[in-house]
């Protein structure tokens, strides 16, 4: 399927690994030109070099859980023009108990989380706006339905990438600008694996034993009983950033292998 991304100009944040990476790679593979944003440097070059650099067009470095940061990767994208897509990915995960959660932890997680995709779309919106085509996509997850105690604080953040993406499609009323989620399934990264790794030894299986064992217990809803690869929800995320979906806006799109039971 061509996706019409031939010649886009998409900036990609936490586009270093995992999820993130796997759009970028996703929106290259359909002609789209790439800006891949995040934190560190050497893992944004060794990413850029991993895509092969023709259609990564620049490798911003960013703390994006800050004002300065954020504005640091606006500065970066200087005279590559106006962006055509912006992939509000990057994020952190962690698990906690509520009560043993600190306020610098729920701090922490919303500036990463939820702000960096607010001063972004902040920052970049309005340009799309003012030309009437425009593609934001927040990604968020099955924890913005289905809470986890352990995470309430990631969770809160998912929650709320999908209320600021459906207030922004309001105001995309009369153009061609959409703004919408994702709600991603679980899904197996070079992050869930470090998790998950150490947990696993403690336990004394093995790592394939821990992925099947989460769906025996808090994943046991899942429809597909096993983890998401990156490369199926980029897929969903590129059809989303495409005029193919261009009447898809105000939408938490659904791509949690069925985890949640509800019908809506």
């Amino acid at each position: 399927m061509d996706m019409q991304l031939n010649g886009q100009l998409a900036l990609v944040t936490g586009a270093s690994k995992g999820i993130g990476y796997a759009i970028a790679e996703r929106l290259i593979a359909e002609g789209a030109r790439v800006v891949i944003a995040g934190r560190n440097v050497d893992a944004l070059e060794h990413a850029r070099n991993r895509l092969g650099g023709t259609g990564v067009v620049r490798a911003l470095a960013g703390d994006l859980a800050t004002r300065e940061g954020a504005d640091e990767v606006i500065a970066g994208l200087g005279e590559l023009g106006d962006i055509d897509i912006l992939i509000n990915n990057v994020g952190f995960f962690e698990v906690c108990g509520f009560f043993e959660t600190s306020d610098a932890m729920w701090k922490s997680m919303f500036e990463l989380n939820v702000m960096s995709g607010v001063r972004l779309s902040r920052a970049l919106m309005p340009a799309m706006l003012e030309r009437r085509r425009g593609r934001i996509v927040f990604i968020a997850s099955e924890q913005s339905l289905k809470p986890n105690p352990e995470m309430a604080h990631y969770a809160m953040t998912k929650v709320a990438n999908v209320s600021v993406a459906r207030a922004l499609a309001e105001l995309t009323k009369g153009t061609a600008v959409t703004v919408n989620s994702v709600l991603v399934a679980p899904t197996w990264t070079e992050g869930v694996e470090c998790f998950l790794r150490p947990i696993a030894e403690k336990q004394g299986i093995s790592l394939d034993q821990m992925r099947t064992e989460y769906f025996r217990g808090d994943g046991l809803s899942s429809l597909i009983g096993r983890f998401a690869t990156p490369d199926e929800i980029a897929s969903v995320v590129a059809f989303i950033a495409s005029p193919l979906a261009s009447s898809i806006n105000g939408a938490a799109i659904r791509a949690d292998g069925g985890i949640v039971r509800s019908l809506f």
